[in-house]
C-alpha cells in the first residue's frame, strides 16, 4: 500500500516547477540584456546589445519549448492509462450492455 502513496511533497515541488518557467523565462532575458551590455560597453559596437537581447528572448522561447516537451509526454503518459482513456471505459460499458442483451 505504501507503494502507491506520493511523497510527500510532491505538490510543492509541481508547482515551483510550474513557477519555475516564469522564472527562467526572465533570468534568461536579463542574462541577454546583460551580455548584451557587456558586449557593446567592451567593444563600443552597439549592435551587439541588441544581439544579447536577441541571445535572451531565444533562451526564453527554448525554456518554453522544454516545459511543453516535458508537459507533453505527461499528458501521453496520462493518455495511455486506462483510467483515463474514454475509448477504452467506453468500449468496456459497451461489451457490457452487449452481454445482458443475450
Amino acid at each position: 500500500m505504501e507503494q502507491n502513496k506520493e511523497p510527500r511533497f510532491k505538490k510543492i515541488v509541481d508547482a515551483a516547477d510550474g513557477l519555475s518557467l516564469g522564472i527562467s523565462m526572465v533570468v534568461a532575458v536579463l542574462f541577454g540584456v546583460g551580455i548584451g551590455w557587456l558586449m557593446r560597453e567592451w567593444t563600443g559596437i552597439g549592435w551587439l546589445f541588441w544581439l544579447g537581447v536577441f541571445w535572451g528572448i531565444a533562451a526564453a522561447v527554448l525554456n518554453i519549448y522544454k516545459a511543453y516537451k516535458k508537459q507533453k509526454k505527461e499528458l501521453d503518459e496520462l493518455a495511455n492509462d486506462p483510467r483515463y482513456n474514454y475509448k477504452a471505459t467506453q468500449n468496456k460499458y459497451d461489451d457490457e450492455d452487449e452481454d445482458e442483451n443475450y
